[in-house]
């Protein structure tokens, strides 16, 4: 996932400067944008990969969902284990973690081999994700803080908009290891490109964060936890295997418009959320459920129309792409002097929720086919409406200040 990271135990030094470091900012946000595209592309170029490797497309959605084993299982151990490392050691760390597992996975011809370089490349992202959003702090003034994490969060829409289209494009036009062999051209470049302009951060030692059983006792944090499972589950099902399901509706060929309708909407979602979600956390959240729903819809009955496949598309970007943001802001506005522990628990379930999504869509395809999918997204947003709406208090209060700060109990 990710956009989604808990915020590290760095130095936050103030920096001398009273404007943005454009270029050590970009750096950063090209440094998501590797993170996402590495995680997302398999799910463009899934048939293909599936036929080169011999194995089912059920058996290659797996490198989804080994990828997001690998950073839920990385994230928080890694995050402290480096917590004194020097800050940009643990970025060029976890970027030459991609460039050699995008490598692998562009050259392997065995299966095993490749799921092991998906895993190393979610362990990767765990150790970028960890610690992206304080390094940005760090190379910002205070009041420019909140605009620096824009800047590099700006890397989850591109590589969505962006990078999956154009890897989808180029692996039906040259195979799909094309995509991956750029992916590890591009961490290389990105190495350089830390080195000489993104100035280095001092690492220290936290003190001990809230723990995980008292945070799941402060009112909201559970309902925040539910809505992440069961949000990421549904949209990782479809999305992981849309390769496949608009191969079944006799759209092969235009995948990657399908994805880049997507992509495009996902940015107007963010940059409507971004302008509101200080005052309508609640009535964003319900809406994206809404959209993610009725483009479920579309798919499940009326898929044979590509124009309608397309506004399917375009209306689940539009759900989808501000959902990161939301759900991170609602754990740390519930979580209160629980914030590090519910962010924390936060990333951990998501990338969980998305290892489930690659495991269920496969069961799925194997025993429904592939037609399945829409229906299991509009089953699992069920219960993330009845949550939303329930937890009008706490979690996703109907006022900005109802349910604002709590204190951990315990």
């Amino acid at each position: 996932m990710r956009n989604d990271t808990t915020e590290p135990a760095v130095a936050l030094a103030t920096p001398v400067q009273n404007r943005l470091s454009l270029p050590a900012l970009t750096a950063l946000g090209t440094a998501a944008f590797v993170t996402v595209l590495t995680e997302a592309l398999p799910a463009g170029v899934l048939p293909a990969m599936s036929a080169d490797l011999t194995v089912s497309e059920s058996a290659a959605g797996q490198a989804v969902t080994v990828y997001a084993i690998g950073t839920a299982l990385a994230a928080i151990p890694l995050s402290v284990a480096t917590a004194a490392w020097r800050r940009r050691t643990v970025l060029m760390t976890g970027i030459a973690g991609f460039a050699v597992a995008n490598t692998v996975t562009a050259a392997s011809a065995s299966y095993p081999l490749t799921m092991l370089a998906r895993f190393v490349a979610g362990v990767a992202a765990g150790l970028v994700w960890a610690l992206l959003v304080g390094y940005a702090r760090s190379l910002a003034p205070a009041h420019l803080r909140g605009r620096a994490i824009a800047i590099v969060m700006a890397g989850i829409p591109a590589a969505l908009s962006l990078g999956v289209p154009a890897g989808t494009f180029l692996g039906a036009a040259l195979g799909w290891r094309t995509p991956f062999w750029l992916m590890s051209g591009l961490a290389v470049v990105l190495l350089g490109w830390i080195v000489a302009l993104v100035p280095d951060r001092p690492g220290r030692r936290s003190t001990a964060p809230v723990g995980v059983r008292r945070a799941l006792g402060v009112p909201g944090v559970p309902a925040v936890l539910v809505v992440t499972a069961m949000f990421v589950l549904g949209h990782t099902v479809l999305y992981t295997y849309v390769a496949t399901f608009l191969a079944a509706v006799g759209m092969t060929d235009t995948v990657d418009i399908a994805l880049f309708s997507f992509g495009v909407a996902a940015l107007v979602s963010i940059w409507v959320v971004g302008a509101h979600i200080d005052r309508r956390l609640r009535t964003l959240t319900i809406v994206s459920a809404i959209l993610v729903a009725l483009a479920a819809a579309i798919l499940a009955v009326l898929a044979r129309s590509p124009w309608l496949v397309y506004l399917a598309m375009a209306l689940w970007g539009l759900g989808w792409g501000g959902v990161p943001t939301l759900l991170q802001t609602a754990a740390a506005e519930a979580g209160g002097d629980a914030a590090d522990s519910a962010q924390a628990m936060l990333v951990t379930l998501w990338n969980a929720a998305m290892a489930g999504g690659g495991v269920v869509g496969g069961v799925l395809l194997g025993m429904l086919g592939s037609r399945a999918f829409p229906w299991s997204v509009l089953v699992l947003l069920v219960p993330v409406l009845i949550v939303v709406l329930a937890a009008n208090r706490h979690g996703f209060p109907a006022s900005p200040a109802s349910g604002r700060r709590p204190r951990a109990s315990g």
